[in-house]
């Protein structure tokens, strides 16, 4: 791109969200019309997922695009908070419940979402995904590779939904962490993968070959623009994190610290819970007929070995 606010369609970027939304949709009907414990999709939630899908939008199309693509790490930067701190949590809670739990049934990705909710396990998974998107040579390889900006797009949304689901729960058979373990654990979100940001201000040169004409895009010389997205993403996640942790810690009840409470129990709840039993008794069940196979018998002893021989 010779000019930073050259107009760009993304036909790409729209025909995916327009297919996604579509499949959403559909998937949604099919599962009210043949499930046994029908889930509607409430207007509430309706409008969350379309917030989800106006900040895509807004994050994966011009002029955001275009910008943290040739010019400007500090539109990279906003991009990526977009993704991880806007789409992803409205997408978490706009989902239809239906589809959510349609999506987290297989055993492995049950297994994989349930180890996420492990606050440790969480920050670990964030802070790889967060700083190695924005690796320089990564970064720089981006800009030149569709697919591969759109892997890393699709990254941030996964980095921010393990960040979200141990603070919004909403997964079937998932529970919200309580309200003093969840400002603990976004206050620790805020500051560990946010550790590149200090790298970003202190840095003496400019680690960005590839925004080397910020000043064209944003006026600003690219050290300066460095230094702005490492500020802007510091400062976005610690206000951000911090203020729904100390939201959710000041509505909460001195008995929420002993239970989860006031959250509606739902019948997929009740049935993951079950799943999650079967595939236990099922994997005991094969450990014991592989034991039973496997121990040897008399006849498998050599003769020498035996001592009765």
């Amino acid at each position: 791109m010779e000019r930073p606010y050259e107009w760009d369609f993304h036909l790409t970027t729209w025909v995916t969200l327009v297919i996604a939304v579509a499949m959403i949709v559909l998937g949604h009907r099919r599962l009210f019309h043949t499930s046994e414990h029908p889930i509607r999709w409430i207007w509430h939630d309706i409008w969350l997922f379309a917030g989800a899908c106006g900040a895509s939008v807004v994050a994966l199309t011009w002029p955001v695009d275009d910008l943290a693509t040739h010019w400007s790490l500090t539109a990279l930067v906003f991009q990526r908070l977009i993704l991880i701190l806007a789409v992803a949590p409205l997408f978490l809670l706009g989902l239809p419940y239906d589809v959510l739990e349609w999506v987290t049934r297989p055993a492995l990705v049950d297994a994989v979402v349930n180890r996420c909710r492990r606050p440790a396990t969480a920050i670990v998974v964030v802070t790889v995904i967060t700083v190695g998107s924005m690796v320089p040579p990564v970064v720089q390889a981006q800009a030149s590779s569709s697919p591969l900006r759109a892997f890393l797009a699709f990254a941030a949304v996964i980095a921010g939904l393990v960040l979200w689901i141990p603070v919004l729960g909403r997964v079937p058979g998932i529970a919200r962490l309580r309200p003093m373990v969840r400002f603990g654990y976004l206050a620790a979100q805020a500051v560990v993968p946010a550790f590149l940001s200090f790298v970003l201000i202190l840095s003496p040169h400019p680690l960005y070959t590839v925004f080397a004409g910020s000043k064209a895009a944003i006026d600003l010389r690219p050290l300066n623009d460095q230094q702005i997205a490492g500020f802007a993403s510091k400062l976005t996640m610690l206000i951000v994190l911090l203020t729904v942790g100390g939201v959710g810690l000041a509505k909460s009840k001195p008995s929420d610290e002993d239970a989860s409470l006031g959250e509606p129990l739902v019948w997929a709840d009740v049935r993951r819970q079950f799943e999650r039993v079967d595939r236990k008794s099922a994997q005991g069940v094969r450990e014991t007929m592989t034991s039973v196979n496997t121990t040897p018998t008399v006849a498998d002893v050599p003769e020498h070995d035996n001592p009765e021989l």
